[in-house]
């Protein structure tokens, strides 16, 4: 072995490990992108693990094509939280990561992201700015993401990860794993507890991809009981006695946002009575609210949001998707 082929082996093995979760239900259209994006990735050492969680479409057909390049196994239908604890549990990485199957990477989302959670000790989770893209991969716009405020996410519920987000495996473990009976804000809820570990840190570049189509949970309809998830959430949330005092005396605040989020589901969703009553719960818990331009944008996404992606859907129709590669 020669001393540059030595050096070049002694650097791969202080090469943290990072473990990636896609969990897949029947996006089997878009799964190729997602693993491709991975698995090329610059940084040198991945573990990807891939569950697919009972789809009914030609999911299982997508894995075969990358057996020996990935773990993947298939299971009953456990939801996405459910099946993020499986993987990470069987993940052996020391920093963890989870990707829809719908979005994908950039190349260098990993390396960029490790090296600013090596950086900072202190520094718990890293996210980044992204792209929003259509079914067929094509720009609609770059979300730039916020700085991170733990009074933003706890009381306004600006939930500042997206697509993108590494975060350290031991802070994961004290905070406790993803909340398996909820399914329409998991993360964010998880986000809420791991914030009490440590910073996050942005890092303004966009790394990443998210995908606006037809299936996709920030764009269709909500079912009730995810529409109710919000409230029950920042509610507990409130009861844990870990916030520090200026956010604890914030509790009408983000109950008050958090009636809003939830009637913007409702309107969404065309359950208009539902909308009326969570209005109502909001005024009675932080009347100001309504002060805030931001209370009037939700509820006019929530009224407009379904027009909008009914449109993207049928521009995605008129163009066809361009046959090149988005993620590299």
């Amino acid at each position: 072995m020669t001393l540059t082929t030595a050096r070049r082996t002694e650097e791969q093995t202080s090469v943290p490990l990072v473990s990636i979760v896609i969990p897949a239900y029947n996006q089997a259209e878009y799964l190729h992108e997602a693993i491709r994006s991975v698995l090329a990735q610059s940084y040198p050492k991945i573990e990807l693990i891939v569950l697919d969680d009972g789809s009914t479409d030609g999911t299982l057909r997508v894995l075969d094509d990358y057996s020996g390049k990935l773990h993947w196994e298939t299971q009953q239908n456990m939801g996405q939280a459910l099946t993020l604890n499986k993987g990470w549990a069987m993940a052996n990485g020391q920093y963890l990561s989870y990707l829809a199957a719908d979005d994908f990477l950039l190349p260098d989302a990993v390396k960029l992201s490790i090296a600013k959670l090596l950086a900072n000790p202190e520094v718990v989770l890293t996210y980044c700015d992204y792209n929003i893209v259509d079914s067929q991969a094509r720009l609609l716009r770059t979300k730039h993401t916020p700085e991170f405020s733990y009074a933003d996410l706890a009381v306004r519920l600006i939930c500042q990860p997206g697509p993108g987000v590494f975060f350290r495996r031991d802070a994961f473990e004290r905070a406790g794993h993803w909340n398996g009976s909820l399914r329409q804000v998991p993360d964010l809820e998880f986000w809420l507890r791991l914030g009490l570990e440590g910073s996050f840190e942005r890092i303004p570049r966009v790394l990443a991809a998210y995908r606006a189509h037809s299936q996709s949970q920030s764009y269709g309809p909500v079912e009730y009981g995810r529409a109710e998830e919000i409230v029950h959430v920042v509610s507990a949330h409130f009861r844990c006695g870990r916030l520090p005092a200026p956010i604890a005396k914030a509790q009408s605040e983000a109950l008050s946002t958090a009636h809003i989020v939830a009637a913007r589901h409702h309107l969404r969703s065309g359950r208009y009575l539902m909308a009326l009553n969570h209005l109502q719960d909001a005024f009675k818990a932080s009347p100001c609210i309504y002060l805030r331009v931001r209370t009037w944008w939700l509820v006019a996404s929530g009224l407009l949001n379904r027009i909008g992606y009914k449109c993207l859907g049928q521009i995605g129709k008129i163009f066809p998707r361009p046959n090149r590669q988005r993620s590299s």
